[in-house]
């Protein structure tokens, strides 16, 4: 291939959809570096690896030599985006938004490269905008065209409330692709509205309409879900290295598939389509190509030492080979009485509950320190310090205090 086609590539790498192909080469034809936008609104302060979707491939247009924009919606955010949402939702107060902003501002720097990243806040144009100018932007588009959207389709049709805010959701999103002269916004499968409102408003505005690259919504551990926080299915990117690991080990052998060409900058499609079938043919076991992602996502967000001493830990953990003390020790506050069995494991996080736990011990499949423990009754008191395990892939090393 040669250079414009290895560029689309990867480009078009994990990509769902890109409106439109033609102007995006088009584009990169003129060899000036185009400017990407992505947005982001601040609604909780930590980031986790579904959001770095979005991140890898602002990453790989910067490894382009083109200029991308990190905007972190402050406004908008206050607002609250609709998508995907059957009732209203709780907007933000500003102090709320500006702490989260704070965070996300650091964390994406784990996978952008600071150097290269316009860092931009929408409150700079939007702070400046008067009731009349807010006036004049509502009056581009009409509830039809609104009511067109999905969700709100939905919740007109079921008589579920839509605030009149959050019409302008779109609208200011799409605004901010005018503010920021934007060549190309990437966003989620479920933002493709608001990107093409982005488009509409550049045209209203006398700008070349941007590419919009959307990008699937990575599935959490569960393999279900989109990645989030409140259906606890994440890894956060703040997370021990440890944590990375083993959640990533968790994960089902097709997921892993879609997690490489989502996540990993290390594995080309050429070699990923080598490892699958070396994977279906018993060449390799599923079980190294996963070691294999999890030790580049916890690099990435740790260093090398990090990732090799905790796949060392999580070895030692579920092989029995190894230094069980390499794991991260966790203090727990013990109650005078001490703990007994199910309440430990469910202080250390490897149960989801008493019940849970009791059941976990009745098939035997709980052990301290490799040894099989059946003891419901045993106590455990301050002082108490062990690797607690609950079957192959869940294990804390705890110390009581």
């Amino acid at each position: 291939m040669n250079e414009l086609e290895q560029a689309l590539a990867l480009i078009a790498r994990g990509a769902d959809e890109i409106i439109k192909k033609e102007d995006l080469e088009a584009r990169l034809k003129t060899g000036r570096p185009l400017r990407v936008k992505a947005g982001f609104d601040p609604t909780a302060p930590d980031l986790h690896i579904g959001h770095t979707v979005l991140l890898n491939k602002m990453r790989q247009f910067q490894d382009l030599g083109h200029q991308v924009i990190f905007l972190i919606g402050d406004f908008t955010g206050m607002i609250g985006d609709p998508t995907g949402k059957n009732v209203t939702r709780k907007a933000l107060t500003r102090e709320d938004v500006l702490a989260n902003a704070e965070t996300y501002a650091e964390q994406v720097y784990k996978v952008l490269d600071r150097e290269k990243t316009e860092l931009r806040f929408n409150s700079e144009w939007f702070g400046k905008m008067g009731a009349a100018d807010m006036i004049r932007l509502a009056a581009t588009h009409t509830v039809a065209r609104m009511l067109e959207r999905d969700d709100f389709q939905k919740r007109y049709k079921s008589e579920q409330p839509i605030a009149i805010h959050e019409f302008l959701y779109p609208l200011t999103q799409g605004y901010d692709s005018v503010a920021l002269e934007a060549d190309v916004e990437l966003g989620g499968t479920d933002q493709k509205f608001n990107l093409l409102m982005g488009r509409a408003l550049q045209e209203h505005h006398g700008q070349a309409p941007q590419i919009v690259l959307t990008m699937p919504l990575l599935e959490g551990l569960d393999g279900v879900n989109k990645m989030s926080k409140s259906l606890g299915n994440y890894i956060g990117i703040n997370e021990p290295a440890i944590d990375i690991v083993t959640k990533t080990m968790k994960i089902g052998d097709e997921l892993m598939w879609r997690w490489f060409e989502l996540l990993s900058f290390e594995v080309s499609l050429d070699e990923l389509i080598v490892m699958k079938a070396d994977v279906a043919s018993g060449v390799l076991n599923p079980r190294e190509a996963k070691l294999r992602l999890a030790r580049e996502l916890a690099t990435r967000f740790h260093d090398a030492a990090a990732a090799e001493q905790a796949i060392a830990g999580w070895n030692a953990v579920v092989t029995g080979q190894g230094d069980t003390s390499l794991l991260p020790l966790s203090d727990i506050d013990a109650p005078a009485e001490g703990f007994r069995l199910a309440a430990l494991l469910t202080a250390a996080g490897v149960t989801p509950s008493n019940s849970e736990a009791n059941r976990k011990i009745k098939e035997r499949a709980v052990r301290i320190d490799g040894d099989v423990v059946e003891d419901a009754s045993r106590v455990f008191t301050a002082g108490f310090e062990g690797v607690l395990q609950v079957g192959k892939r869940n294990f804390a090393r705890i110390r009581l205090i």
